[in-house]
């Protein structure tokens, strides 16, 4: 609305200026029209957390307009459905979920209230990421809400490891193709870059932590099962008794005595659960307390790799001080 009373009162200039006003029409046209064709032009891309955002962003590169809905800060599983949010979604061409029931509690809620055609389940701008990678953590038998918060269809928590980033990358570069195909081997060529990159930060990740190959390690939540298994280290226990529920005193206790008689070598977690009772037992067992962050800070402008990097040195510097460091026997 601004924009058309600016754009009336030049065209109302008094009589006696028409050359000026003619001048003043065609800059208006051109500062303030040119940003809205020049953002039509892109393909606009919403994911629902913030690594979907900055792998869309290298794929993409400068064809697509990127919108993350989830903050590094935030448990992805519990994301409060805003407006702006579903603003976003009715604008998007294609929208990114992490799937495995991941957005369960809020994504349907936005979809409904987007009224966007173009991105509802099995249209070509609705892209369930996880139907691309090698998803573990699958439950073997029935599960039931005693269980905690189970995914049924395995664990969400895949984009911990670059690998499976790789294959996320693949698909968002396909589907683009398919969206925008005027712009296809820009897609490609974006693809094929990012692959290199991360085929070589991979094996020069791989050789740092390879000299803690094993390392046994108790996370938070059960989120870090696909980075721990491609660093090749162990998950011996988690903070919560069951995923998604807080722990009780009675499993701390037991959870500390579990930890003096066999150490681990590290206590990792994500930065938006709490910290208390992480460095309550990493104190009490002599064990480091690596605690990251929940994804890319991709508003902050870091890339997915760099995320990934950063950990990954995280990660080395804290086994290194485990096995620098004697740990107490009481």
């Amino acid at each position: 609305m601004r924009r058309k009373q600016f754009l009336r009162s030049f065209i109302s200039t008094p009589r006696g200026s028409d050359h000026v006003r003619l001048l003043l029409i065609a800059f208006v046209f051109v500062f303030l029209l040119s940003p809205w064709t020049a953002q039509a032009a892109k393909v606009r891309v919403v994911a629902t957390v913030p690594d979907l955002a900055a792998i869309a962003q290298a794929v993409g590169g400068d064809h697509v307009e990127v919108r993350g809905l989830a903050l590094p800060t935030q448990d992805a599983h519990f994301v409060d459905a805003k407006p702006n949010m579903a603003l976003m979604v009715n604008r998007a061409d294609l929208l990114i979920l992490v799937g495995l029931d991941l957005e369960i509690g809020w994504l349907p809620t936005l979809l409904t209230g987007a009224r966007n055609p173009r991105v509802q389940p099995g249209m070509p701008g609705y892209l369930d990421a996880g139907a691309y990678v090698n998803v573990k953590g699958i439950p073997t038998t029935p599960i039931d809400r005693s269980m905690g918060d189970i995914h049924p269809g395995g664990n969400p928590h895949y984009l911990h490891d670059p690998n499976q980033g790789l294959r996320v990358a693949n698909a968002i570069a396909e589907r683009l193709s398919r969206i925008d195909p005027k712009n296809a081997q820009h897609y490609q060529d974006r693809l094929s870059e990012f692959k290199d990159v991360a085929s070589r930060r991979i094996q020069r990740w791989e050789a740092k932590i390879e000299p803690h190959s094993g390392a046994r390690v108790v996370t938070y939540h059960a989120s870090w099962i696909y980075l721990l298994d491609w660093l090749e280290m162990e998950e011996i226990d988690t903070i919560e008794p069951k995923p998604g529920i807080p722990p009780s005193p009675a499993h701390v206790a037991r959870l500390l005595a579990r930890m003096r008689a066999q150490p681990p070598a590290l206590i990792l977690q994500e930065a938006y659960y709490p910290t208390a009772t992480a460095r309550m037992l990493g104190e009490r067992a002599g064990v480091p307390v690596l605690v990251l962050p929940g994804g890319t800070d991709f508003q902050g402008g870091e890339a997915y790799l760099d995320h990934i990097e950063n950990n990954v040195r995280a990660i080395a510097e804290a086994l290194e001080k485990s096995t620098r460091e004697d740990r107490p026997n009481d």
